[in-house]
């Protein structure tokens, strides 16, 4: 045990023993001999926040990470005073601080040890930049496993990795390799089936060792700021991520047809291209909602332009797009370029918007349109500048979604691939170096283009997509996994990303599809829009560089494979939008790895390949080349295999069948899932009839949920919503589905096509709310087992 007033080992600096102890209602501070702040602050039962300050001083209380509309308040907060240490009890928890050196443990009220400081808090001087490396170590029991960390393209499982938190711009990055895109300080610890979460909440470069340096020991450490920490306890890994996602920001809803198929290619120019591409879509009957401007839309790739050769009249052509039921979504980057011709630029001048230098001058750097000054858009007043901007794309040209891209941000021909150290930022009134500010940069632009397609779009919801982000940028933004590879090795890539983006409270993320750099085969293609339908933003992307790759670049077979899949993913749109409601309502990630779904089976800890689409969906895709199936390992339970209809038991590895025309897909029994008829883009068909299929369960209740509203607008916050509620019962000779609806919308249906699938008896009698009505009356058809019913019953019996 540490006990030294100034242990140094190798130039770290310990606290010292407490001398002095206060509490101020939910905040409770120690104070040591020399100077050394711990706060504690109770946020709820279960979510806890540990704050060091040195020197007897805390910098202002302020990130950008932390949602205001977040859940607070406990119903118990006690602190007992012991010989030799002060012990804080909550509901949940037992927080043990040392006097002799505020070293901390954590258990639960069985007095389990959850998590415990190894050195504990520890710092390092920063001579180089004024103020301290921050650090902190925990123990790490044995077969403790850790999760999480937002796109990192590396197992599931970070046992024994060491993790970089450094948004960088890394074209056709591989796997392992690290840090990329995003920074992401929020991982998931798990031992003895009991999960807690630790969300770093500090801007600087930050690292995370997970036992890679010290095989029992997992710390973390920034070049700078405080150590500043939240401790989230579930028991259940889920539990974990809800609460950091309400902590960090839930999302609003995203109009449906976010939720459709995306088309894009750097660049789809001129306008006859952009029609070409979109009649062909429509000419082979493959769904399609958003076509994407890269770039090569703009002038000289000045932002809030048009090129007026390619694009001679913008608002005719996404007016005629519309029409056919295409969303226009362009492309915007930070750099502008310098040019005193143009408006946005000598705006920015004129209002001094731009980052500068620490000796005055401002930041320039090269990207797309050659040298460019950057907005700072920790800048309150330039993202208020920033959203306005937004007007005539929005409101008068009719586009309506914006990807913000390079971000990171990305300067090109510079060490690094970025910002110097030594640009300011006014960080909303904190002024600060970019060593501060670069992890936030892409989301506080994201933020400000959030703000201004919300502002010109109303009452239409925003559609923003980013590829740099920081905790909390789902408050305001979907993402994508960057410039990857069209390779075998990035297709498993992709699904470990989506997977962990969703664990990380990002569920609103995809890939792209078919991979950016290089040119994927005909199977590739089709394998990854197998995957890419079941990730929650869905979209093909490309360079362009090796060829076209469209789906109708690969030759018939695949363009089926498109078709087929693409067909699915837009009959499962009311299950897509309800697990979006879920997340949107309280943090449930989209997608569930197998430990996330069942971290109470030890196989699960280690998979990487399957996983669980929203509660009741099991996927898991082929990413070996001329493969006609694959082992996978099929969760506890019982399921239905989705092509066959086949009844398998769980618990187990098995092989299952998969041709190219085919993805491994389970349902699991007792599931509700809802369809929409197949459209060719959202709205283009009356939903005349909601079908449901229903999977035979013996035994345990299950229950399934269907959310649904206007599918854009915000009527749906004021209770202008359909969440139907079902539960379903199974006996040797009887089948019970009651519903139970909230919500004052109504859905433009009248009747419900029941399916029920896997059913062990004959039909022989139907009670609709106590009434036994004749089978002819409900369209009963034997031979597939359907029956058609109003869409308001509350009981349903189905009777041998």
């Amino acid at each position: 045990m540490i006990t030294n007033t100034e242990l140094e080992i190798k130039g770290n600096l310990f606290p010292g023993k407490i001398i002095s102890f206060s509490q101020n209602v939910d905040k409770i501070n120690f104070t040591t001999e020399n100077g050394v702040i711990l706060q504690v602050t109770i946020l709820r039962g279960s979510v806890i926040r540990f704050r060091y300050a040195t020197d007897n001083n805390f910098e202002n209380d302020f990130s950008y990470a932390i949602s205001e509309t977040g859940v607070r308040g406990y119903s118990v907060l006690e602190v007992e005073d012991h010989n030799e240490e002060y012990v804080i009890i909550t509901k949940k928890l037992k927080i043990h601080i040392a006097k002799a050196n505020i070293n901390v443990v954590i258990k639960d009220t069985a007095d389990n040890v959850i998590c415990k400081d190894d050195w504990g808090f520890h710092w390092e001087q920063s001579y180089e930049y004024g103020g301290n490396i921050v650090k902190m170590s925990k123990n790490a029991p044995q077969g403790e496993c850790y999760y999480g960390l937002g796109d990192k393209p590396m197992h599931l499982n970070l046992k024994g990795k060491r993790i970089e938190n450094w948004a960088t711009d890394q074209y056709a990055f591989g796997k392992d390799q690290d840090p990329l895109y995003k920074s992401v300080p929020f991982y998931i610890g798990m031992h003895e089936e009991r999960a807690y979460g630790i969300f770093f909440d500090n801007t600087f470069r930050t690292f995370f060792d997970f036992c890679h340096e010290r095989r029992n020991v997992t710390s973390f450490w920034a070049q700078g700021g405080e150590m500043n920490y939240y401790f989230f306890y579930g028991p259940d890994m889920q539990g974990v991520v809800t609460r950091y996602t309400d902590l960090t920001g839930k999302p609003e809803l995203p109009p449906l047809w976010a939720l459709g198929y995306h088309q894009c290619k750097w660049s789809y120019y001129p306008e006859s291209k952009v029609k070409e591409v979109a009649n062909k879509f429509r000419e082979l009957q493959i769904p399609c909602d958003a076509i994407y401007l890269d770039i090569d839309y703009m002038e000289g790739f000045r932002c809030f332009t048009w090129n007026k050769e390619y694009f001679p009249d913008p608002k005719r052509m996404v007016a005629e797009l519309a029409e056919d039921g295409f969303k226009t979504i362009v492309i915007i980057d930070p750099g502008i370029k310098i040019d005193q011709e143009y408006g946005v630029f000598k705006e920015a001048l004129d209002n001094d918007y731009f980052c500068k230098r620490a000796d005055g001058p401002y930041m320039r750097g090269k990207v797309w349109p050659g040298e460019c000054f950057f907005p700072d858009f920790t800048n309150p007043e330039v993202r208020e500048w920033w959203a306005g901007l937004f007007k005539e794309l929005i409101d008068e040209i009719g586009v309506k979604g914006v990807w913000n891209d390079m971000n990171e941000p990305a300067v090109m021909e510079v060490p690094g691939k970025t910002f110097p150290n030594d640009v300011r930022h006014d960080y909303d009134g904190n002024p600060c170096s970019h060593r501060k500010a670069h992890n936030i940069y892409g989301t506080q632009m994201a933020r400000a283009t959030y703000e201004g397609i919300k502002q010109f779009g109303y009452p239409k919801r925003p559609f923003v997509i980013t590829r740099s982000a920081y905790s909390g940028a789902q408050r305001y933004t979907s993402s994508w996994t960057g410039d990857n590879i069209a390779t075998w090795e990035h297709l498993w890539i992709a699904n470990i990303q989506a997977q962990r983006m969703s664990m990380s409270g990002m569920s609103f993320t995809g890939s792209d599809i078919g991979g950016f750099a290089e040119q994927p085969t005909g199977e590739l293609y089709a394998r990854w829009i197998q995957l890419g339908v079941f990730h929650p933003f869905c979209r093909t992307h490309s360079s362009g560089d090796h060829g076209d790759q469209e789906p109708w670049t690969f030759g018939k077979e695949v363009i089926d494979v498109t078709r087929k899949f693409v067909e699915l993913r837009y009959q499962l749109l009311p299950y897509l939008y309800t697990m979006f409601w879920d997340y949107v309502e309280q943090g449930i990630p989209m997608l569930k790895s197998l430990v996330l779904y069942d971290q109470e089976d030890i196989q699960t800890h280690y998979r990487t390949d399957e996983f669980i689409f929203g509660n009741q969906i099991l996927v898991c895709p082929v990413q070996e080349p001329n493969s006609k199936g694959r082992r996978m390992y099929i969760p506890r339970g019982n399921w239905f295999n989705y092509w066959t209809r086949e009844y398998v038991n769980g618990g187990g590895e098995q092989w299952v069948d998969a041709d190219l025309d085919s993805i491994p897909m389970f349902i699991k029994e007792g599931a509700i899932i809802p369809k929409y008829p197949i459209q060719q883009y959202v709205g283009e068909k009356k939903i005349d009839q909601l079908t449901l299929e229903v999977y035979y369960k013996l035994g345990d209740k299950e229950v399934s949920k269907v959310y649904e509203d206007a599918e854009d607008g915000y009527d749906y916050s004021k209770g202008r919503y359909s969440l139907r509620t079902f539960t379903f019962t199974g006996k040797e000779q009887e089948i019970i589905i009651q519903q139970h609806k909230n919500g004052t919308f109504i859905t433009d249906y009248e009747t419900m096509e029941i399916e029920l699938i896997g059913i062990p008896f004959v039909i022989k009698q139907i009670e609709i709310d106590n009434v036994t009505v004749v089978l002819k009356d409900v369209h009963f058809d034997p031979k597939k087992n359907t029956i058609v019913v109003p869409k308001g019953f509350t009981e349903l019996h189905i009777e041998a």
